[in-house]
């Protein structure tokens, strides 16, 4: 083993346990003690600080792998608690409104049923969106460094053709909510994927039902 390759072995798991040993959480739904995202984004931030830093041509690369590792858990467990902190007050937001708030590594994802956001065939908003926007507009406006993507999806009822102009006119009008609650045109990104992204079994309403929705995704900067 060359001499990098040792202080890449020894640097790593040192910065990991120091990461790890100070941020176990507990997950104030279920109770259950769990490793927080934003700790997860520090031990990722910590690999990859430790490599460069091991790597980097010096006489001192345990010192330099040390330090890499330690700025780079700094970076990645800032950006994992910025989106912790993000999701818990959009969840307190929209509790009982009907959307689901759920993570998918570093994003957040509001999942918004069409029985909330549009009638059969529309492209208007319900005016029961509004309040429901509005909670979301408040926490993206405490939060800017997040990019924000809007997505239309349909069920498989119509053409095809139909249903993607449908979908890209509903994720419109959603975003432009938005935009005119406050949040700046730059961070949003407008998409419809018409019926090619199911989440249920298009033959049955209640699969149909959960296809019509718009997704918001929140993104880190």
């Amino acid at each position: 083993m060359s001499k990098a390759s040792q202080l890449r072995f020894y640097a790593l798991p040192l910065a990991m346990s120091l990461i790890v040993s100070g941020c176990a959480t507990v997950n104030p739904y279920t109770g259950e003690q769990q490793t927080s995202n934003a700790t997860t984004g520090a031990m990722i931030g910590a690999g990859v600080g430790a490599i460069a830093g091991a790597t980097h041509s010096s006489s001192h690369r345990l010192d330099k792998a040390l330090i890499g590792a330690a700025a780079g858990a700094a970076l990645g467990s800032g950006i994992g608690y910025y989106m912790d902190v993000q999701e818990t007050k959009l969840r307190q937001r929209l509790q009982g409104t009907g959307v689901s708030v759920t993570r998918n590594g570093e994003n957040i994802i509001l999942n918004m049923p069409n029985a909330i956001t549009f009638a059969n065939d529309a492209t208007q908003l319900n005016s029961s969106a509004y309040s429901v926007l509005d909670s979301v507009a408040i926490v993206l406006k405490e939060y800017p460094k997040t990019r924000v993507l809007v997505a239309g999806h349909t069920d498989s009822i119509g053409s095809e053709s139909y249903n993607q102009r449908l979908s890209e006119l509903r994720a419109n009008a959603v975003g432009n909510y938005l935009a005119r609650g406050g949040i700046a045109i730059s961070r949003l990104m407008m998409m419809g994927y018409g019926e090619s992204q199911p989440v249920a079994d298009n033959r049955v309403e209640s699969g149909r039902s959960q296809n019509r929705r718009v997704e918001i995704q929140l993104q880190p900067l």
